[in-house]
């Protein structure tokens, strides 16, 4: 079956003649009414009308012939300049009746469109289903195959869509009228034979303007709005106002933009976004297209290369070089970059490994950008904080073992050590940034604050990615298995008696590596262990 010729149709006074006055009736005249049609419904005077339908003859919106279809239907109650010929025909009454085949053939041999509920043989158009936002229209049909379905795929695009683009079509249609009208009055400016005698002689009067270079002129001015309709965010299209039309008006007045063709430079947007503790599927939606919609991408060195796979290749990546002793100065240098892109009206994303907003100086990023004129879209992550434990089978909270979570740093400003947290037998801590230090802290932890050394603690590095590697040991060996398994950066350290209440074990440590959980997601068969245990 070929595809059907999709068009829309100007059906301002026009006349539809709708045979029935079941509900269907009623949604076709009130859709005639809609875009200022005549709706003339044919149904016999003892005929049930639907309440709706109803309601509309009532009103005089609707007129009711109370009888049953003549021929000379389609060629008297139409138009007078068509010379009565009726426009449209819409049967309700379904297509297994006779009437029905008999009406069809007769509008298909006075070339009237005819459309039959549930015959798709018997129409010569069929109804889409549409979303109408103002001017701008949307219609899917599956071609009479399931007006349900179309009404699905209708719904899913529709609720796609940004809010207000229809009213973003009317503005950009106003400025599309007002270059037109632009142009024309300088055209007849520049038309020595114009006879509108009020024009007078323009200053230009002299200047050569070849039919060439005029039409060249046009087409830089239509590739102008083009683009801007093509290379604009729906989103940003979506929210443009008044004052933004004043605005691309006054640009493409400007002799440099008619001459270049160029948009006006876009204001820049710096988005600062969670990466999650390391695998890909982890990142939110939000994150994921943020990364896609990026020109220039900052990143700490830490965020796993599967995350920087997903960076256009268009997009500019500066990875932060922090080492020790530099982390302040590069950090500076990353925030002086992302300012720059900004400025330069590009979309500059921050990714931060985790969530911004948990030791990943988020809140100071967002001070410094706005300071400069700039605020960042904050774009949470998933913190390695609470999902790594979780990819160990360490529950932070568990009834009778730990009703309480605390999240701390190892590392305090300027290298300095914080202020830990006293033992607390119900409560779970996991330290961030603290393995580099690892024996101070523990040295802290067990003379200092409370802990006794056979408190249960997992060193947990890599989280979410396939080279995941957790350390289940206590406070006692925890030093001395980090020094003999090594060391697997970014990696963190969770103390208390919630790391051995799913996995127990009896060796000094026990280290499990891998990770391919994620994998399997959707797939048959029994998920794979987290890792396979090598005891000490």
């Amino acid at each position: 079956m070929a595809p059907a010729l999709l068009t829309a149709v100007d059906s301002t006074s026009h006349v539809h003649l709708v045979i029935g006055s079941n509900p269907l009736a009623g949604a076709r005249c009130s859709r005639s009414l809609e875009v200022g049609a005549h709706p003339i419904v044919i149904a016999p005077e003892d005929a049930t009308v639907h309440y709706s339908l109803l309601k509309r003859i009532e009103e005089g919106e609707v007129k009711w012939l109370q009888r049953e279809f003549r021929e000379d239907d389609l060629t008297t109650l139409g138009r007078a300049e068509v010379d009565g010929v009726v426009d449209a025909v819409f049967i309700t009454t379904g297509g297994k009746q006779t009437q029905s085949t008999r009406i069809s053939t007769l509008c298909r041999r006075l070339r009237i469109p005819v459309n039959v509920v549930d015959a798709p043989n018997l129409c010569s158009f069929t109804l889409l289903a549409t979303h109408s936002d103002g001017p701008l229209q949307i219609g899917v049909t599956t071609s009479g195959r399931g007006c349900k379905l179309s009404s699905r795929i209708r719904r899913e695009i529709a609720a796609s869509l940004p809010p207000n683009l229809g009213s973003a079509v009317d503005k950009l249609g106003s400025l599309r009228r007002r270059i037109w009208e632009e142009d024309h009055a300088t055209e007849l400016s520049q038309d020595p034979e114009a006879e509108d005698e009020d024009i007078g002689q323009p200053a230009t009067f002299n200047q050569l303007v070849t039919a060439e270079s005029a039409e060249a002129a046009r087409g830089r001015r239509m590739r102008w709005l083009s683009q801007i309709c093509e290379y604009w965010p729906l989103r940003r299209l979506a929210s443009i106002s008044d004052t933004d039309v004043e605005t691309l008006f006054r640009e493409y007045t400007k002799p440099s933009m008619i001459k270049n063709g160029s948009l006006p430079k876009r204001p820049g947007r710096i988005i600062l976004a969670g990466s999650g503790p390391g695998n890909p599927d982890l990142l939110t939606r939000a994150a994921h297209k943020a990364i896609l919609s990026a020109d220039v991408v900052l990143a700490d060195k830490l965020v796993p290369g599967p995350i920087l796979d997903l960076v256009p290749r268009r997009a500019t990546v500066h990875i932060a070089k922090k080492f020790p002793g530099n982390a302040d100065k590069a950090q500076e240098e990353l925030l002086e970059l992302g300012l720059e892109g900004v400025k330069a009206g590009h979309t500059v994303v921050r990714i931060k490994q985790g969530d911004p907003y948990i030791y990943g100086r988020g809140g100071e990023e967002y001070d410094f950008f706005s300071s400069h004129g700039y605020t960042p879209i904050v774009l949470p992550g998933i913190t390695s904080a609470l999902s790594a434990p979780l990819f160990a089978a360490i529950p932070p909270t568990h009834r009778s073992v730990a009703d309480q979570v605390l999240i701390c740093t190892g590392t305090g400003r300027k290298g300095a050590a914080p202020d830990h947290p006293e033992y607390v037998e119900s409560r779970t801590v996991v330290f961030l940034m603290a393995l580099h230090r690892l024996s101070s802290l523990v040295e802290t932890l067990t003379t200092a604050k409370g802990y006794p050394k056979e408190t249960p603690c997992a060193v947990l590095e890599r989280a979410s990615c396939p080279d995941q590697r957790v350390i289940r040991t206590t406070l006692e060996n925890v030093c001395a298995a980090v020094e003999v398994e090594g060391s697997r950066p970014p990696g963190l350290l969770v103390v208390g008696k919630a790391c051995s209440v799913l996995r127990k074990f009896h060796q000094k440590w026990v280290v499990e590596d891998g990770f391919q959980a994620l994998d399997n997601i959707g797939m048959e068969g029994d998920l794979p262990l987290l890792g396979e245990a090598v005891s000490a």
